[in-house]
């Protein structure tokens, strides 16, 4: 292809040179026409045409017309020849005026440079869009022979996004993919062509024009679209049985471009009911530039996406800590692909290993500190007690004294919304974990925080790709209760409110996102089954296995009858007056606890807990089944 595009800019360079004589002696023959003037002028036309030779193609290859692709002409490249084709008739003239001054030539008239100019521009532009339209009469073409092949689409969105898809559509006929119209809710762009591609309606009128116009497809170029529209969209293309995509959300377009090839099927995460986080980047920057940033727990879902997204914020170091070392390898090498300047360093470490961990942190001397790593699934941490405590408590205990002892300003522990008033040994290992982490904020007056969220859509172990398993089997998808429910979001707002919570820490805060209503199981279920092009009940079967061990009904992101306040983000709220251990009494419960793991004492480690968790519910759930997980 670069062979091939070489030839072309050779050909155009050969075309410049035929053009530039034509302009020069075309501008001597419209200021003089063919008589006895003309003549008399005549060497000093040939002075320019042999001066603008060479300085005129030198100037175009200096500012980068031979380097481009004409077939994808704008009004960028317009811009671009205007610019080139006057810088080299103001180098033209002076050196014209000093050939005319040192008498290489009697006379010239002066008018013919700005005809020459203005000839150039018109030649120098009319070729190189001339290939662009010799492309666009190539694509119109190719596409009148696939139409018998190509399917017909609609575009739900008439903003850039609808644009730049309707352009690849109509550049790529190989994708047998039509535009037949727009539909967008502004009334003033009905009626409005864009691309040759006519604006037909509103969004209401979906279901009208699927039925009238043979609609093969639908895409929804909104890379912003609220749930509301998606889910508009789902219901009357799932009753009219026609397939439908999107365009990649806003946490999928950072760093990224948006291209015909980055459409993608709606995912289950495209239903969530509510508004996607609001992004307040410049205070993220400030957090993170040139800092030196620690991520445990690298490996993880939340832990990796914290990498990806803290990367874009060009921190000075990079470092990259988990205890499974393919994880690590795989985060560390899309790391080094995506960011290679990027200074990133993979560490193997468990963060029960105290004295790992302080040499860990001694050597790399971190900024802010990202405590991601945790054991996570609620039914296999019933049947792993010893492990949770282990784990979640005693290795956030060696996270914070490790970061204390080593001056880190900044810690941010990702917390859960089971810590809440927790019926299960998951979330309550998890509440010590932030009571450690509140303690050493209070004693050290750092910005140490805790950040709370809901369920994670599509992170390792969560239920969506269980149910898309479930699917692809041909079912059943399995539900423990019909009215489950449950908060959630996306991996990439979960780590965006962890990012932005370290930009407004000042020590000791929990910080939970507004994350809207719970959303059923049940529903996210039906919701993925009909997305698949099945109907749930008909096609795939739903059976309820009955709640877990440690399972709630319902979850809360704070205790009843607590208080909370806005932060200058609006999607964040800072919790108040939450009943926490401190001092020596958590240092104390903190070291049995470990003791009791230490000795595997399963029994004593629950009772425990239920003592020293406000409104814990441990004991009084039903021992864990294996064939409910």
């Amino acid at each position: 292809m670069r062979v091939q595009n070489n030839i072309r800019n050779q050909y155009i360079l050969i075309s410049d040179l035929v053009l530039i004589l034509a302009s020069v002696f075309g501008s001597y023959v419209l200021r003089l026409e063919m008589g006895l003037a003309f003549l008399q002028y005549l060497p000093s036309a040939f002075w320019l045409a042999g001066l603008a030779l060479i300085i005129k193609p030198l100037v175009y290859h200096s500012f980068g017309l031979y380097r481009r692709l004409w077939l994808y002409a704008s009004i960028q490249e317009l811009k671009l020849i205007v610019t080139a084709v006057t810088t080299a008739s103001v180098l033209l003239s002076f050196g014209i005026v000093g050939l005319f001054t040192l008498g290489a030539f009697t006379g010239f008239p002066r008018s013919v440079l700005v005809i020459d100019w203005l000839l150039s521009v018109f030649m120098v532009g009319g070729i190189r869009f001339a290939l662009r339209l010799l492309a666009e009469n190539n694509h119109q073409n190719n596409n009148m022979q696939l139409t018998a092949h190509t399917k017909r689409v609609v575009i739900v969105g008439a903003g850039d996004a609808g644009a730049l898809v309707v352009r690849e559509l109509q550049k790529n006929p190989q994708l047998n993919l039509s535009p037949i119209g727009f539909l967008d809710d502004n009334p003033d762009k009905h009626g409005k062509q864009i691309y040759g591609v006519p604006v037909v309606g509103s969004l209401t009128d979906l279901e009208h024009i699927l039925r009238t116009r043979h609609i093969d497809e639908v895409i929804i170029a909104i890379p912003s679209a609220p749930g509301r529209v998606v889910r508009l969209v789902a219901d009357v293309c799932r009753l009219k049985g026609v397939p439908f995509r999107t365009m990649p959300g806003m946490y999928e377009l950072l760093g990224g471009k948006v291209n015909v090839s980055r459409l993608r099927e709606v995912d289950i995460a495209d239903l969530l009911r509510r508004e996607t986080t609001r992004m307040q980047d410049d205070r993220i920057g400030a957090t993170l530039g040139d800092k030196v940033v620690l991520v445990t727990g690298a490996g993880g879902s939340i832990g990796g996406e914290l990498c990806r997204q803290i990367a874009r914020w060009r921190p000075a170091e990079l470092i990259v800590l988990g205890h499974g070392e393919n994880s690590i390898f795989e985060t560390w090498m899309e790391l080094q692909e995506t960011y290679p300047s990027l200074l990133a360093r993979p560490v193997i470490a468990d963060v029960r290993d105290l004295t790992r961990m302080q040499a860990v942190f001694s050597r790399f001397r971190p900024d802010v500190v990202f405590h991601a790593a945790a054991h996570k699934h609620v039914p296999m941490m019933e049947m792993n007690v010893s492990e949770a405590v282990s784990n979640n408590i005693l290795g956030t205990r060696n996270v914070v004294k490790a970061a204390l002892q080593n001056g880190v300003d900044q810690l941010v522990m990702i917390s859960t919304d089971k810590a809440i008033r927790p019926a299960n040994v998951m979330g309550a290992t998890k509440r010590l974990a932030e009571m450690i982490v509140l303690d050493a904020a209070g004693r050290s007056g750092r910005s140490y925080s805790v950040v709370r969220f809901g369920n994670v859509l599509g992170s390792r172990g969560s239920v969506v790709p269980l149910f898309k398993r479930q699917i692809a089997k041909g079912g059943p998808v399995t539900i423990t209760h019909p009215d489950m429910k449950r908060y959630f979001m996306t991996i990439p707002e979960a780590v965006y409110l962890v990012l932005q919570a370290a930009s407004l820490g000042q020590g000791g805060e929990v910080f939970v996102l507004n994350m809207g209503q719970q959303v059923r199981i049940l529903d996210l279920a039906e919701d993925l089954i009909r997305l698949s092009g099945l109907e749930p009940g008909r096609d795939i079967e739903i059976v309820f296995t009955g709640i877990r061990q440690g399972e709630k009904l319902s979850e809360d992101l704070w205790d009843e009858g607590h208080q909370f306040q806005p932060t200058p983000h609006p999607d964040i709220m800072r919790l108040l007056s939450e009943e926490e251990m401190v001092g020596e009494q958590l240092h104390n419960a903190v070291n049995e606890l470990i003791r009791l793991s230490n000795e595997d004492d399963t029994a004593a480690i629950i009772d425990l807990l239920d003592i020293l968790i406000p409104e814990a519910a441990i004991r009084s759930t039903p021992p864990p089944e294996m064939t409910s997980i």
